[in-house]
């Protein structure tokens, strides 16, 4: 049984940083991209980050690029989104995903969701 486990949301301010952690488990594809989605309230889930099996390619939307970065822990089941300037704007339920296709930003692509964290910045 596949599953995707997040952590790390939380309650913070404006400019404050905060790091997501995303385990995989049950897995049987051998080698498998990871990404990062958000979802706002009333809003449509959106692509934040994505990364190959690798980690050698990495892909970011310009609401995020600069502030975001998406790294794959050791063992390769784990995916970090370290989340710095913070904006209010940011504030979503984050999903990690699987795909065994490449790290992209649609969401077709993904087979596997997690939950979800909940990340919420105060202005």
């Amino acid at each position: 049984q596949v599953q995707l486990v997040e952590s790390g949301g939380g309650l913070v301010q404006a400019g404050d940083s905060l790091r997501l952690s995303c385990e995989a488990s049950g897995i049987t594809f051998s080698r498998y991209a990871m990404g990062w989605f958000r979802q706002a309230p009333g809003k449509d889930r959106e692509f934040v980050a994505a990364v190959s099996w690798s980690g050698g390619l990495i892909g970011y939307p310009d609401s995020v690029r600069g502030r975001f970065a998406i790294s794959r822990g050791n063992p390769k089941n784990l995916v970090y989104l370290q989340m710095n300037s913070l904006k209010p704007e940011d504030t979503a339920v984050y999903y990690c995903a699987v795909s065994r296709w490449a790290a992209s930003a649609g969401l077709k692509d993904y087979e596997y969701w997690g939950q979800g964290t909940q990340v919420t910045v105060s202005s």
